[in-house]
């Protein structure tokens, strides 16, 4: 052993093994006799230089927990190999390795993975928990949303635990009712499409609340203004019809938007900035598929790719208090309006998939009230974004969709639906929100078929997809 080698507890390196270099080892690695773990790269592109005149690089090995390394086999610089993955003899390993992956080979690839047979018995299970909270949601969904209706409209709990009418809740009920084929019941189709178009301001294109006073350029610091465009236009385009008028707020040259960017809050609420561009994704969707405005969508998709960060895959920074929940939870919103809405795919898959993973096993996963709807949301779809481009630490997401699964049950509240988090009490936002993480769940492990609920409005997951 030689180099800047680390190893974490119970570890073992057997006779006649080298490890050299740059190499990080998790705890309860395996090293087999004779394996040669090669943490660095002679350098070698020069032909008219001698090769051990050209120096060294090193970009490291990283091997996480539980690894059983094989005899013989030969890891190359660069290489991540996930946790509980095993190796198999003489393999010779060039490319990443997922977790609880058994790879082989020359050059390695991934054979299949540990404990395949026990979680195909455990789909099973997984489908029959689906197949059961769809139809107590399918029965029950009409109920729960009468516990809301008011002559005006729907009010349900905020937050602050206070249950108080707002445009939401109105959308929030047309998206459940939608999920299951129907529009809720008593509902005035034509009454309503007048009440959600009027919202409009005229000048700006965005929808501030009822009987709010903000109007003009203001609008674009008013966070309900900018989630309208996301609430009330998808219950709109549910209902067969659309904004009444282009949403001006976004057409923008590059230069102005660019500020307009540069300027949100990124180092300290990424959730925030991420959310305003998701507003500006999806009212460039709607200016075009309603108005056949392209906008300066171009000029959107080149800032962000320039500032996506290449280590973490996201936009923005951790802070000391949260870590990476903030830019994790931001990620979601800015990409649901944006990479997701228009088929593009995403800057740097597999440094976010590392992110995201990371700050859900930061969080242990996460508990009591931060077991809620945003931050599990924030994690299913992000992963199921992502697996349509890799199938990098694959394994790793269906663990958490599984997860996420074998709990809904439990969360569910006969007659009142879904909390938003736990120990609250059930809502429309929590109602909603939940069934669309659930179906994303379903939809990783490819089980979407087994679950009654789909969403087709702002949590949807199958888009248009406009393009550039």
């Amino acid at each position: 052993m030689r180099g800047d080698v680390v190893l974490g507890d119970d570890c073992s390196v057997n006779p006649f093994a080298c490890v050299s270099g740059k190499v990080t080892c998790g705890n309860g690695v395996r090293i087999a006799s004779h394996a040669s773990i090669v943490g660095f790269n002679h350098g070698f592109d020069d032909p008219d230089r001698p090769i051990h005149r050209q120096g060294v690089v090193s970009i490291g090995i990283i091997i996480g927990d539980d690894v059983w390394i094989g005899a013989n086999c030969v890891i190359l610089d660069g290489v991540t190999i996930g946790n509980g993955a095993v190796i198999a003899a003489g393999a010779v390993v060039t490319q990443d390795i997922p977790a609880l992956a058994i790879a082989g080979g020359v050059p390695a690839k991934v054979l299949r993975s540990r404990g395949a047979s026990a979680r195909k018995s455990g789909t099973g299970e997984i489908e029959d928990q689906l197949g059961r909270l769809g139809q107590k949601a399918k029965a029950q969904w009409p109920d729960i949303l009468g516990r809301w209706k008011t002559p005006e409209g729907y009010e349900s709990l905020e937050a602050d635990g206070v249950r108080r009418p707002a445009i939401r809740h109105l959308c929030d009920a047309i998206e459940i009712a939608a999920g299951f084929g129907h529009l809720p019941p008593g509902f005035d189709l034509s009454q309503t499409v007048e009440r959600l178009q009027s919202l409009q301001d005229r000048e700006t294109g965005l929808f501030p609340q009822e009987h709010s006073p903000g109007h003009g350029r203001a609008l674009r610091e008013d966070p309900k203004a900018l989630y309208n465009v996301l609430s009330v236009g998808y219950a709109l385009e549910l209902l067969g019809s659309g904004p009444r008028h282009p949403i001006q707020a976004v057409q923008l040259d590059a230069k102005e938007l660019e500020q307009w960017l540069n300027a949100l809050p990124w180092p300290s609420r990424a959730w925030h900035a991420g959310s305003v561009v998701d507003a500006i994704g999806t009212a460039l969707y709607f200016n075009s598929r309603s108005f056949g405005i392209r906008g300066p969508r171009q000029a959107l998709f080149e800032w962000l790719n320039r500032k996506a960060d290449s280590v973490s895959g996201l936009w923005g920074q951790p802070t000391a208090l949260e870590g990476w929940l903030q830019p994790v939870n931001g990620f979601y919103r800015l990409t649901r309006g944006t990479y997701a809405q228009f088929g593009i795919p995403l800057p740097h898959p597999h440094a976010t998939l590392e992110t995201v993973h990371l700050n859900y096993r930061n969080h242990k996963g996460f508990v009591a009230e931060k077991y809620n709807a945003c931050n599990l949301l924030d994690t299913i779809h992000p992963l199921t974004l992502i697996a349509r481009q890799t199938d990098y630490r694959r394994a790793d997401g269906e663990a958490v969709a599984r997860s996420l699964i074998s709990r809904a049950l439990d969360r569910w509240r006969d007659g009142e639906g879904f909390p938003f988090a736990d120990g609250g009490e059930a809502s429309l936002q929590g109602t909603e929100m939940w069934l669309s993480v659930i179906h994303l769940a379903a939809d990783f492990l490819g089980l979407a078929d087994q679950f009654a609920f789909v969403p087709k409005g702002v949590h949807r997951t199958s888009t248009p997809g406009l393009g550039l």
